[in-house]
């Protein structure tokens, strides 16, 4: 059954010369962005302020989740130039805070840990100063892959737990919940990066859903989680069951909180980057600096 959006979840078309200098960026160098590829409902917003979250690794996910967008199947072979390009954009973009994701590429040995460390590099040499987040995927539960990943010192490791653990099998069928949390704790235990995670709720999911994933990813040594409402991209999609009230976010953001997260961003439109940069202003989270 189709749900009619609710009026708190109206956002305007992104235009403006900001929507545009971004994407002038992203066009000339050949780069996708996450923005565009999910239709992320925040995505107007970001580009006026001149932000984006970039793809890496194509545009073709290894995997098929139900409720995301990417394109999924074959992916193509990796560009060796991608991560100049990138550094470029972040360059022309003149950014301070740059949020680096990629397509899950089970085709690869090290699902990819290999590019984001070669990103990672590429930004630090030619935009000394950028701090950088990554947002990667659960490399298949390769331990020694996410550390690669870790050993370059990005400010951020952010992996999405998606969706609480009694939907994995249905929505993440080429996932398990297990191993995602593996990859928070394995990050947490670094204890030199800044550990986030997010998921989104309207799928079918109960309080105590929540409130168990929450309790899981605090004990694994999550510090930053984002929540956000679940937005069906097409009618091909997994459908939404319900629309969350700002109410209801509230009341999820103050159970984070309780639980001790330094940072909690809970709203109908909160995706897992929005405002990353405000919450990292010197590179490094609350969590990070009351275990220092």
């Amino acid at each position: 059954m189709h749900r009619r959006k609710p009026d708190w979840l109206k956002v305007r078309l992104p235009g403006g010369p900001g929507r545009a200098r971004v994407k002038a960026v992203l066009d000339r160098q050949r780069l996708h962005s996450i923005c565009q590829e999910a239709r992320c409902p925040n995505m107007a917003e970001c580009f006026r302020e001149g932000t984006a979250t970039f793809l890496i690794m194509g545009n073709v996910c290894s995997r098929h989740c139900l409720y995301c967008n990417v394109i999924h199947g074959r992916p193509a072979a990796l560009d060796e130039n991608e991560t100049d390009r990138l550094a470029d954009a972040v360059a022309a973009l003149d950014l301070k805070y740059a949020v680096i994701t990629s397509v899950t590429r089970d085709d690869l040995p090290d699902g990819g840990a290999a590019v984001f460390v070669r990103a990672i590099a590429a930004l630090r040499e030619r935009v000394p100063g950028c701090r950088v987040e990554v947002l990667v995927p659960d490399f298949q539960g390769n331990d020694e892959a996410l550390k690669q990943v870790l050993d370059a010192g990005p400010a951020v490791l952010n992996h999405n737990m998606e969706v609480v653990p009694g939907l994995f099998s249905r929505l993440r069928p080429q996932g398990r919940y297990d191993v995602s949390l593996g990859v928070i704790r394995h990050a947490a235990q670094d204890g030199g990066v800044a550990v986030k995670s997010g998921f989104m709720v309207g799928l079918g999911e109960s309080l105590r859903d929540i409130r168990g994933l929450l309790k899981d990813l605090r004990g694994a040594g999550c510090g930053h989680v984002t929540v956000g409402q679940y937005l069906q991209p097409t009618r091909d999609h997994y459908p939404v069951q319900k629309y969350y009230h700002p109410d209801e976010f509230e009341a999820i953001r103050k159970l984070a909180e309780g639980m001790g997260f330094g940072r909690v961003e809970a709203g109908p439109l909160v995706r897992s980057s929005y405002h990353a940069a405000r919450a990292y202003p010197d590179g490094r989270s609350q969590h990070v600096m009351e275990h220092d």
